[in-house]
């Protein structure tokens, strides 16, 4: 088997082409110089003393999925970087990956097993031994397994991938219960159900922008938070560095600008919620000005007549010759590429907006081929994380069946629904109707401190596992993630602590999972992929796989999936392209601003809250850090008398937080917008007590369509208060302060 070197295997997916064949790849193992430094007095067994040797492993910051290579030295992680062979990122790494030493080595991991002495939620924990808190809770299990099947054991993971889902379903579905769910507040809900309307895929595409001419991007902010970010910035550079004498051009639609906003050619503000109404105008023009001459032109006339340019411009507020000359370039600078997301995913009619953004993508004829949509092969191994993933709508249904006591046994793993979830939806309510909360986790979050038992898991950097990025890269990849350090604390891996209760509990579970370590399982789980798919003529055994694999980070074939010719969609799927109002909770009149809240570089869904790079890194849009902010356009602050730094009082029907106003000129003056993240009542010190979560006061709206939590659908108003302080931030000010220093040719002396 032989390997190949990093630009070969990188070509597949560097230049944005579509390799052939069939056949295992593999890459290099990074190599680093060697660093000699003084050796320890007494130096730590098994280490070689200044010399650094690096580890090729998953970054699991966030679901994109990237490989990273991590510097050791004396048994300590140091440094971490971006893993060159990996096709996700492609040795580049973002600020939450970097910062992954944050979560390994911070002082507030749980240390030990712990369990509740007091009332629940009062914060008050005792240390127990791993035999003390394994025993309680395989016993617990082992009963409920005998006397009611298992049904009413609960497992509630958050971004779980490859083998690691895979054990929990097996584990579950050994106790008889079927009550195994994903909750992840960043999970794209609308757009996987956009892709299966109009694609019929389960799979999240390839959107190939490195090789597009044109990218029209509906809110999703590709460079700073959508899906894959540090991938999509590799393709961005690709776009902008031009193919001959040709150069990408980027537009951005949204409410709010965003870092991919910030970075794109041309800025265009529309009405929240207003996206996909405007994509749909944008294809009235395509189809009536000759733009599309499919065997179903007749069907998408009839589908795109009531969203003329006039009509939809009084909808969206976007001009009518910006609607037409968008339409026009988008069609004559092929290969084009049409992407939503962002706040276009968190309306009453995300499903609506993004089937009808998919829609411009088959106008186009963008569907298949480099610079357009290019559809994944089938993944390495199932990735049936996706088919669990629990919407807002769902959450309810859990919700209703603790409060209802159906729930004896509930088992949060990586995930902290307390935080993310509206209060309206009553989660906290509900536990008192659990009498076993068990958490495992390595921090105590909002949702662990309201545990029962908290069995403290391994950080990524400590444990084995293995994940299919999501979305792919074109062609078949896995990764496998290896411990690069011993063990912190006393702490033990996910994987390790579901393979021992198996063993505890007994009778079927151990005969469905045999195994007492996860690398065993993981090992003998690979076995079967290299069998299945190594070539017949293939001279290395499958040892060598396993050690090319762990050296490089990666294993892919290249091989890719045949091209899906759309020759017509049905009737029927065309006719479900429609677009409605987006609706609103809370009156107009009593609550004039929409609120728009964000996911951040720095604290994502408010899980990177708890880093200290992270809170002293500052927000590249604002240069604010440690805190929160409600921005607001300067015309309606100028309107309200509202100057930087007064704190506001920001009302729905839902509640009321406060927070200070910073004046920010890309935003709609009918927009209000604050950044997801802060807010911590727990989650250590760095987190604890710093800022406020805008969750807190959304309204429960849904997803007309898939029943996902509406995040942009919530009214809001604001009241100044008496108080004000001072925003932390790095920019000084964007005014010349009436010097006009800036800007004049004129010298005086």
């Amino acid at each position: 088997m032989n390997k190949i070197s990093r630009r070969d295997f990188l070509k597949f997916i560097g230049a944005g082409s579509i390799g052939a064949g069939a056949g295992l790849l593999y890459g290099k193992s990074t190599k680093k110089t060697v660093e000699l430094l003084l050796p320890q007095v007494i130096p730590p067994e098994d280490y070689s003393p200044g010399i650094a040797t690096w580890y090729n492993t998953i970054c699991q910051q966030c679901g994109a999925g990237c490989g990273i290579s991590v510097r050791t030295r004396e048994g300590r992680a140091k440094k971490i970087e971006g893993n060159s062979n990996h096709p996700v990122n492609q040795g580049r790494l973002c600020a939450m990956g970097q910062a992954g030493l944050n979560a390994l080595y911070n002082p507030d991991r749980i240390k030990s097993p712990l369990k509740r002495t007091g009332e629940r939620g009062n914060n008050s924990f005792t240390e127990i031994s791993w035999d003390e808190a394994l025993t309680t809770l395989g016993s617990r299990l082992g009963n409920l397994k005998i006397q009611k099947h298992g049904d009413s054991v609960y497992l509630l993971t958050g971004g779980v991938r490859g083998h690691i889902d895979k054990l929990f379903a097996t584990f579950m579905e050994a106790m008889g219960s079927d009550n195994y769910f994903h909750y992840d507040f960043t999970h794209p809900f609308a757009l996987y159900e956009a892709n299966r309307i109009i694609f019929g895929e389960e799979i999240i595409p390839y959107y190939d922008i490195n090789n597009a001419n044109y990218v029209l991007s509906f809110g999703a902010d590709y460079l700073g938070t959508w899906i894959s970010p540090v991938h999509y910035s590799l393709a961005y550079g690709h776009l902008r560095q031009g193919r001959g004498n040709q150069r990408g051009k980027c537009v951005q639609i949204e409410p709010r600008m965003s870092l991919t906003g910030a970075n794109a050619d041309e800025w265009i503000t529309c009405l929240p919620g207003t996206e996909g109404l405007l994509a749909m105008g944008l294809a009235h023009v395509i189809m009536n000005d000759g733009g599309y001459t499919g065997s179903d032109q007749n069907e998408w006339m009839q589908a795109v007549t009531p969203y003329s340019p006039s009509v939809v411009s009084r909808q969206t507020g976007v001009e009518v010759r910006d609607i037409t000359r968008l339409a026009h370039e988008f069609m004559k600078h092929q290969p084009g590429l049409a992407i939503g997301g962002g706040h276009t995913e968190g309306n009453t009619n995300a499903v609506a907006s993004l089937t009808a953004i998919n829609a411009l993508n088959y106008l186009s004829g963008n569907l298949g081929k480099p610079g357009g949509i290019i559809f994944n092969p089938e993944p390495a191994f199932p990735n049936m994380s996706i088919k669990r993933q629990a919407n807002y709508t769902q959450m309810l249904e859990l919700i209703t069946a603790m409060t209802n006591k159906g729930v004896d046994i509930l088992l949060v793993h990586n995930t902290n629904p307390v935080f993310n979830l509206p209060p309206a939806a009553k989660f906290i309510e509900a536990l008192h109707g659990v009498p076993l909360l068990v958490s495992l986790s390595s921090f105590m979050d909002e949702t662990t401190a309201l545990a029962d038992l908290v069995l403290p898991t391994h950080t990524y950097l400590e444990a084995w596992g293995d994940d299919i990025p999501e979305p792919g890269v074109g062609f078949p990849i896995a990764s496998i993630s290896q411990p690069v350090v011993k063990p912190v604390y006393n702490t033990q891996s996910i994987g390790d602590i579901i393979l021992a209760l198996a063993h505890q509990i007994g009778g079927e579970l151990p005969v469905a999972l045999p195994w007492t370590q996860t690398e065993d399982y993981l090992k003998d789980s690979w076995k079967k992929i290299y069998q299945e798919r190594t070539p017949v003529d293939a001279t290395a055994g499958f040892d060598d796989f396993w050690k090319a694999a762990l050296m490089s980070g990666v294993w892919g074939e290249n091989k890719t999936r045949p091209l899906i010719k759309f020759d017509r969609l049905s009737n029927n799927q065309i006719q479900k392209i429609h677009v409605s109002q987006p609706s609103f909770a809370g009156d107009e009149k009593d609550y004039p601003f929409v609120l728009l809240p964000y996911l951040t570089q720095t604290f994502y869904d408010g899980r990177g809250a708890n880093l200290p790079w992270l809170q002293e890194l500052p927000d590249p849009m604002t240069s604010i850090v440690y805190s929160s902010w409600v921005e607001l356009n300067p015309k309606t602050a100028n309107r309200l008398g509202i100057s930087e730094g007064d704190v506001l009082e920001v009302q729905s029907i839902a509640g009321t937080i406060r927070a200070p106003a910073f004046l920010y000129p890309a935003i709609r003056p009918d927009v209000i917008a604050m950044p997801i993240g802060q807010g911590h009542s727990h989650y250590g010190r760095y987190a604890q007590n710093r800022g406020v979560n805008p969750m807190t006061i959304l309204a429960p709206e849904v997803d007309d369509t898939n029943g996902a939590l509406a995040w942009s659908a919530t009214r809001v108003r604001i009241t100044k208060t008496e108080e004000r302080i001072r925003i932390i931030k790095t920019d000084g000010v964007t005014r010349t302060l009436g010097r006009q220093i800036l800007g004049n040719n004129s010298v005086h002396t």
